[in-house]
Parts: structure tokens; sequence; C-alpha cells
């Protein structure tokens, strides 16, 4: 691949946070970013939810809100995709500025607060379904006094137009937002939505919960068990962290919001193994958190990711990264033995 992003990051990395993140999408959407050389390699492939993921490397929810470029983000190499989050009527968000570079700590945070154009803008734009694994992030309007409404009406909207549904509870920029991760509230709102995917066809797609980096062991378990036991199909962990290491060396270190990036990694990770644990490695997960060489995305498989998302990376290494991250996937696997990806999920992990 032709890296552009060796000459153009710098001059993005100049700009204001989220003017650099439009003017990147909308290079993105405009085909500039180039496209990753040959095929995937066939160790990559991941057979899940009855589906075939070409690799296990996802770009994450967050880049691309609108779903205003899946099709070319796929195009980059991803082995899957994900819009959102989107919310059921338009909104701004939080007020500005609210995208924060921690240069020297490889991180970002963000206090976007779900900004979103709403359901029937993303879905029109969606219409065109791009060729390869689309999944789309839900959030709830922070205004609404019913997330289960919130919720419902995403899986109706997106429902026979996604490969997989993000049921996405774990953003630290929507009051009240998190406490849905409660055992009781969580088992209220799966209630709800399951009402609604019985009314799409075969059920409609996999409905995958994501959770937050700082919850507590008992909270994980509730987490746990409210998912296996209400037709959840998988997880994603994790969102952004509300916690700030004292390793953190940039100045903007104190804002509020979620952090991402490299600091993630280690506490994300934690997590995910101890939700393979808990899950008795029966749950698929994908991990996401941190994510930056081929190393740590089979760090997070060997821990019990079926599958791998980033992106606060490419904010660094440009979508170049995808590719090497792939290879030096490949090659880990090959050289720990391993005749397929699958076989390698979890096994760092005693369940």
């Amino acid at each position: 691949m032709i890296d552009l992003y060796r000459l153009a990051g710098p001059v993005l990395r100049s700009l204001p946070p989220e003017l650099a993140h439009r003017l990147a999408l909308r290079a993105l959407a405009l085909g500039l970013a180039g496209r990753p050389p040959g095929v995937d390699d066939p160790i990559l492939a991941v057979d899940l939810w009855g589906k075939r993921f070409p690799n296990p490397v996802g770009l994450a929810a967050g880049f691309d809100k609108h779903g205003e470029a899946p099709a070319q983000a796929l195009a980059l190499g991803f082995g899957l995709a994900e819009v959102g989050s989107v919310t059921p009527r338009p909104q701004s968000g939080t007020q500005g500025p609210r995208l924060f570079r921690l240069t020297e700590d490889n991180a970002v945070i963000n206090r976007m607060g779900f900004n979103s154009e709403g359901h029937a803008a993303v879905a029109a734009r969606l219409a065109r379904r791009p060729k390869g694994m689309l999944g789309i992030n839900l959030g709830r309007n922070k205004d609404s006094a019913d997330a289960g409404l919130d919720f419902a009406a995403g899986v109706r909207a997106f429902g026979t137009m996604a490969d997989y549904l993000v049921v996405n509870l774990s953003s630290p920029n929507t009051p009240g937002l998190r406490a849905l991760q409660g055992k009781a509230p969580l088992e209220a709102l799966l209630g709800r939505i399951n009402e609604a995917r019985a009314m799409l066809p075969n059920d409609g797609p996999p409905l995958l919960v994501k959770i937050a980096p700082d919850l507590v062991d008992d909270e994980l378990a509730d987490i746990a068990a409210v998912t296996m036991a209400m037709r959840v199909d998988g997880l994603i962990v994790s969102n952004t962290t509300i916690a700030r290491p004292d390793t953190l060396r940039s100045p903007h270190k104190g804002e509020g919001g979620g952090l991402s990036g490299a600091p993630l990694f280690v506490p994300s990770t934690r997590v995910l193994a101890r939700m393979f644990v808990l899950t008795e490695g029966k749950m698929p997960l994908i991990g996401c958190g941190g994510i930056a060489s081929g190393e740590q995305a089979y760090a997070k498989i060997r821990a019990g990711a079926s599958l791998v998302q980033l992106y606060t990376a490419l904010v660094y290494d440009g979508p170049a990264l995808v590719t090497r991250i792939k290879r030096d996937l490949a090659a880990l696997l090959r050289r720990d033995g391993f005749a397929k990806l699958s076989d390698a999920v979890g096994v760092d992990t005693k369940v």
C-alpha cells in the first residue's frame, strides 16, 4: 500500500483534532487512503455467527459515526467495520472542544457525547449496503426518558442491513448510560431489545453489548450472567476508560471524557480475559482497546478475543497499520503452531 499518511499525517496532526478527523474521514470517503495489496492470509479467517470474516481486524465505532465511508474502510483491509454510535434522533453532542490528542501517550480523550445524524439519515446512507462485514453501533439520545425505546428503535431501523448490532452501554459521555450495565437495568433493557429482535426475519443479526473497562468483578459477573441468559451473541471489551493512569504525560491528561489508545491496552485486556472466564469461553468476544501492533492483537486473541478492533492507533500510524497488524499476526500464529486463528482464542486464559 502506498502510505500517503506519511505525508498527510503530520499535516493532519497539526490541525485541531476534530477538524483533522473530519478531513481524514472525507479523504477516506473519496478513496484517497489507498488500498492494501493482495488478499488476506487464510490463517486469519474467522467463522463466527454463521458468517466468515476474512480477517479479525476491525475498525471500531467512533471513527465513522454517520456511515459515511464503511465500504472504503473495508477496502483498506479491515475484516469488519463498525458505524456509529447512532442515536434515534439527531443530536449535536457535547459542545467543543471535545476531542484531545495525548501525543506523548499515544492516546486520545474524547467527550463527543454521541453526536449523531440520527437513524433516518444513517439508514438512508447505508441503503446501498457495502460489501463486507458491517456492524452498526446503537446509542440513546441524551434527553431520552426511555433507553429501551431508543435501543429497540435502533434494532428496527438497522436490523435488516447490519451483519451485527451493538448496544453501546459504556460511553462515559452520556449521563446515566453506564448505569444500564447493572444487573436489573440490563435485564430489563435486553428484554425490550429482544422483543424488537423477535419482529425481524430470523430474529435479526447477532446482538452484541459493548462494556466499560472500569467495572469491578461483581459487575462483570452480573453482565456475564445476564447476557448469557438473554440471547446476547457477543461482547465488545471494551469502551474508553474514565481512569487516568499516573503514567500520562500529556498536558491534556486532565480533560474529562473517555481515554483511549495505548494506556487502555493493559486494563482492557485484563477485563477481556476476565469476561472469557466468566462466560466460560462460550460467549464470542471482540477485543478493543489500545491495539497498535500485531503483537497486541495477538495478545487480545490469546486472552479470549475472536475478533479485535482499533481506532486511536490510526491517528498516529495511519491506515497502513492495518496491513502490518495482519501480516505480523499471521506470522505469530504460524510461529506458535496454530493452524487457524480460532485455535489461539483464549489459550492464555484458564476457564
